[in-house]
């Protein structure tokens, strides 16, 4: 059986590590190259880096930032953020990501997910997505850019399909609803993605306990479960996660 992941999020404004609740009030919480190092000591899978505002600024992803994370972790490692063409992915690649999300920059030009897999594999492309609940739309999601600033008229079931079927090769799908909340993750949102691409599909949004985690590794079909302030607030190690997800015959990578 194929492994769970956990995977820490790093947001990060003007150059240090952020953290907000249902994208705002953002609170400045340390610095992004310690809080990589402590937790891939704790044995994070994997690291997700968002710029929040790098879209709204109109500018690209911050490199040299990039570059010092890259080298204090060992394993895989996404940023998003401000990514808007095959440039930008190739550059945020060779400061040292495996992945590099695109969310309001897919939106704005979809065909970046398909160059972006041309050029460097599905592997590489990843859909960031935030949705919130809205009956307009078909599915009962919709999509969201700019942080979660700007609503969109797509509709987040319709908008995941297309974007496997352009070449992204996973997908974080995360709950503006839910975001910060630690209240427990979007599940029928999660399910719904999850049960109709074909590609791996991270939660994230709402995680405050190890059972969120695991309802969302179970009832919400996810492959992963991304967090952030379970962690970031200390009440939570990445190590103790794991431990209570083994407990409940939930299979993660052992420290």
């Amino acid at each position: 059986m194929l492994k769970k992941r956990i995977i820490v999020c790093l947001d990060v404004k003007d150059g240090r590590t952020t953290k907000g609740v249902k994208f705002q009030n953002n609170i400045d919480i340390g610095d992004p190259v310690e809080m990589a190092r402590e937790y891939y000591k704790q044995g994070v899978d994997e690291l997700v880096f968002y710029d929040i505002i790098a879209s709204a600024r109109g500018r690209g992803p911050i490199l040299d930032l990039i570059s010092k994370v890259a080298s204090e972790v060992f394993i895989p490692f996404c940023v998003g953020g401000g990514i808007g063409t095959v440039e930008d992915i190739r550059s945020t690649i060779l400061a040292g990501a495996e992945k590099v999300s695109l969310n309001s920059q897919a939106v704005k030009n979809p065909s970046l997910i398909t160059e972006g897999a041309k050029i460097f594999g599905s592997q590489s492309i990843v859909l960031g997505m935030d949705a919130a609940k809205d009956n307009e739309m078909p599915c009962g999601y919709r999509v969201y850019i700019n942080g979660g600033r700007v609503k969109t008229e797509l509709d987040a079931l319709d908008w995941a399909k297309k974007a496997v079927q352009l070449g992204a090769g996973e997908i974080v799908l995360n709950s503006i609803d839910a975001d910060g909340t630690k209240d427990g993750y979007e599940i029928n949102l999660t399910r719904m993605i999850a049960e109709n691409v074909t590609v791996p599909v991270i939660a994230s949004g709402g995680g405050g306990k190890t059972e969120h985690l695991a309802e969302a590794l179970t009832t919400g079909k996810a492959d992963a479960a991304l967090i952030a302030t379970m962690v970031h607030s200390g009440q939570y190690t990445v190590s103790r996660i794991k431990e209570e997800l083994l407990q409940k015959d939930i299979p993660v990578r052992k420290i």
